[in-house]
């Protein structure tokens, strides 16, 4: 016998590729039969419906809640936008030693004062011009009688070529419009109602705001939430109020321009269309042909010729359209900006949901959501999409 030990029995060759190592798992995956993959991929589609359904279930829950809730939370959001745009004002105070509740009753004590004394100028030549409409009505079709012939001889001649028939005009139905002083009286608890319920939250809102800040932070369950809650809360306070404030000088600019000009040009009750211009500015395109339509027709009713009509009407489509172009991109920069479809968007479905005060609240509410889903993990499409 020799002293060498005996070879070692070479391992039988593997029938894996070369490089790969075969495991059990692997082993067992490919014993898995071929069914269990497909079910498990038709569970997961079931789960997707589940989920897409329990969405719009709660989307739709949503709109239905908000639209019936409208008396409540009308209010509610325009005071929580009043009270974004002046806290900056009771914070500096505060800087200055002053309590928040001492500034705040100043703030509020002016901010009535101003409104008040602007209906009081304001609500003699509104309830003229209400009065006056039936008159001014029946007056305003004859002055635009032959653009109304140059349309139907147009329309006939139209008629006349496909070889139809041309209809003969049908007397208009007359609706008469009466805005009495009653209507007044009736509707004046309820205006009341909601300005006093406005004031007391924009008070509230000044004064309780820092604490309501601390309380939401302070149910943060780590520090990184907390510190996240903070800047979000923080960045929308500033933001948003320097926004809100920055529309509301734009459109009070705006509006003692257009009625300088209705001044220089003779148009009655100027304070009163510069009001409205600034009021209906607040809503982006929408503000801007509604008021360009309403100075036409007050040319019309004022002037007897057609071109000095409209020359205030066509003065005040330049200047804004310089403001919306210009002024207004120029002063609040890019980081404010929203994209004109998403603005079209919102205001629809916020005018239908809530009427005029939805239409005046939709872009302050878009710009909000802007601010938030920006700083959203997982949100951040969809600020990138509403953005310009």
């Amino acid at each position: 016998m020799s002293d060498f030990p005996s070879p070692v029995p070479a391992p039988l060759p593997s029938t894996a590729p070369p490089g790969v190592a075969v495991s059990s798992l692997a082993v067992a995956r490919s014993r898995r039969k071929p069914g269990s993959s497909r079910s498990t991929r038709r569970i997961s589609r079931h789960l997707r419906a589940i989920r897409i359904s329990l969405t719009g279930m709660i989307l739709l829950a949503t709109v239905y809640t908000v639209a019936i809730g409208k008396s409540l939370l009308v209010p509610l959001v325009l005071a929580a936008f009043i009270g974004l745009a002046l806290n900056p004002i009771v914070v500096a105070a505060a800087r200055i030693r002053l309590p928040r509740w001492f500034a705040a009753v100043t703030v509020m004590l002016l901010l009535g004062v101003g409104l008040v004394s602007a209906v009081a100028t304001l609500a003699t030549p509104a309830l003229n011009w209400f009065h006056e409409a039936p008159t001014a009505m029946r007056t305003f079709a004859p002055k635009i009688k032959p653009l109304t012939q140059q349309i139907e001889a147009a329309s006939r001649a139209t008629q006349n070529l496909v070889g139809g028939t041309v209809a003969r005009n049908a007397p208009a139905a007359s609706n008469d419009f009466a805005f009495t002083a009653w209507d007044i009286v009736a509707g004046a608890p309820k205006v009341l109602a909601s300005v006093l319920t406005v004031a007391l939250l924009v008070f509230f809102f000044l004064v309780y705001g820092d604490e309501i800040l601390r309380r939401a932070v302070e149910i943060s369950p780590t520090f990184a939430y907390k510190r996240h809650t903070v800047s979000i809360v923080r960045s929308i306070q500033t933001e948003v109020s320097s926004y809100l404030l920055l529309t509301a000088a734009i459109n009070v600019t705006l509006g003692l321009v257009t009625s300088g000009m209705l001044y220089l040009y003779g148009v009655p009750d100027p304070l009163l269309w510069g009001s409205v211009t600034a009021i209906a500015n607040f809503i982006p395109y929408v503000g801007a042909i509604t008021t360009t339509t309403i100075l036409s027709v007050v040319g019309v009713l004022h002037f007897q010729e057609l071109g000095p009509a409209l020359l205030p009407a066509a003065t005040f489509a330049g200047i804004t359209a310089i403001e919306g172009n210009l002024l207004t991109p120029m002063l609040q920069g890019r980081r404010s900006r929203l994209s004109p479809v998403a603005i079209l968007l919102w205001l629809l479905v916020w005018g239908w949901i809530w009427g005029i005060p939805g239409a005046l609240l939709a872009v302050p509410m878009l710009t909000c959501v802007k601010l938030i889903t920006a700083r959203l993990r997982g949100w951040e499409w969809f600020a990138h999409m509403i953005s310009r």
